[in-house]
C-alpha cells in the first residue's frame, strides 16, 4: 500500500504540495472545507499533471496515476490515521494554524509539519502533545517548479524528525536547507526585506514597478523582480509576513502604506488579476 500524505488547505500552496506528493508516489488526501476550492485544486492538479506528461516531463500514464491517488475530504477527522506526512497549508493566521494542528495530531501522523513562511515553529508546537515530531516544511510557489524546501527546526524538534523531513524532501525531489526557528526563517526574512523596499520605491516615485523589477532581473540575475514576485506570492501574504517580522525585528519591516492600501482594495496580485501588474489567465498581461 502507498504511504499516505495529508495536506490541509486547498489553496495554491496546498494544491501544489499535494501534486508533488502524488508525483512522488504517495496516496494523497487534501482536507478542505470549501467544496469549490477543493474542486479547483483538483482541476489545477489535473492540468499540471497533463501538461507535464504532454511536454515529456513525466512518464506516460503519470497524470492518470496522480489523479487517481489524490482525493479530498471536507474535514480533518476524515483524513487517514497514521499518515506518513501531515502538512498544514492554511492561511498565515496563528490561531487558525493551531486549531488545524490540534485536530491533525488526533490522526497520529508520523511527521506533522507546517508550511508557514514566517510563524514560529516553536510557538505553533507549544500546544502539541508531541512537539518533537513537528517541523516546518516551507515550500515555494509554484511548488512543482521550485526546487527549494526550507526545513525549519523548532526548539523541540528532534534529530529524528529533522532527518525524516530531509528524507521527505529527497523523495519529493526537493533541495532542502535546514534553518533554526526564527521569525521569517531565512527565505521570508530576506525576501521581504527586498520586496518591502521595492514597494517603498514605487510609493515614493523612484521608478515604476517594471523598471524596478528589470533592475533586479538584469542587474542581479534574479529570475523574477521583487514586485512581480509579490504579485505571485500574494500581496496579502506579503503584508501578513511583514507584520510578523515587524513585531519581531522592529520598524525596518514596517509595511509600506501602499501595500496596506492595495490589500484593502482587493488588489492581491496574480490571484485577483491585479497587483503591481495586471494578470489574465494566470499570465502577466502585456
Amino acid at each position: 500500500m502507498p504511504e499516505h500524505f495529508v495536506v490541509v488547505g486547498a489553496g495554491t500552496m496546498g494544491a501544489g504540495i499535494a501534486y508533488v506528493a502524488g508525483l512522488a508516489g504517495y496516496r494523497v488526501t487534501v482536507c478542505e472545507v470549501d467544496s469549490e476550492r477543493a474542486t479547483a485544486a483538483l482541476d489545477s492538479i489535473r492540468g499540471w499533471a497533463q501538461t507535464a506528461e504532454e511536454r515529456g516531463k513525466s512518464e506516460p500514464g503519470t497524470a492518470a496515476r496522480v489523479q487517481a491517488d489524490i482525493s479530498t475530504v471536507s474535514d480533518i477527522s476524515l483524513a487517514p490515521r497514521d499518515a506518513s506526512v501531515f502538512v498544514e497549508a492554511v492561511p498565515e493566521q496563528p490561531d487558525l494554524k493551531r486549531r488545524v494542528l490540534d485536530a491533525a495530531q488526533e490522526r497520529s501522523p508520523q511527521l506533522l509539519a507546517s508550511n508557514t513562511s514566517s510563524i514560529s515553529i516553536t510557538e505553533l508546537a507549544s500546544g502539541l502533545d508531541a512537539p518533537d515530531r513537528f517541523v516546518g516544511l516551507h515550500f515555494f510557489n509554484p511548488v512543482y517548479a521550485m526546487p527549494l524546501l526550507e526545513i525549519v527546526v523548532g526548539e523541540h524538534t528532534s534529530d529524528h524528525t529533522r532527518n525524516e523531513a530531509l528524507a521527505v524532501a529527497d523523495r519529493l525531489g526537493k533541495q532542502p536547507i535546514v534553518v533554526r526557528d526564527a521569525p521569517g526563517f531565512a527565505t521570508s526574512r530576506l525576501g521581504n526585506a527586498l520586496g518591502l523596499e521595492a514597494i517603498r520605491m514605487v510609493e515614493s516615485g523612484v521608478a515604476d514597478a517594471a523598471d524596478i523589477d528589470k533592475a533586479m532581473s538584469l542587474g542581479y540575475r534574479h529570475p523574477m523582480g521583487p514586485l512581480e514576485l509579490t504579485d505571485v506570492v500574494g500581496l496579502d501574504v506579503r503584508l501578513a509576513i511583514a507584520r510578523t517580522l515587524q513585531e519581531a525585528y522592529g520598524d525596518r519591516f514596517s509595511p509600506p502604506q501602499l501595500l496596506v492600501d492595495m490589500v484593502e482594495q482587493g488588489k492581491l496580485g496574480k490571484k485577483t488579476g491585479e497587483g503591481f501588474y495586471r494578470w489574465q489567465g494566470g499570465q502577466k498581461a502585456t
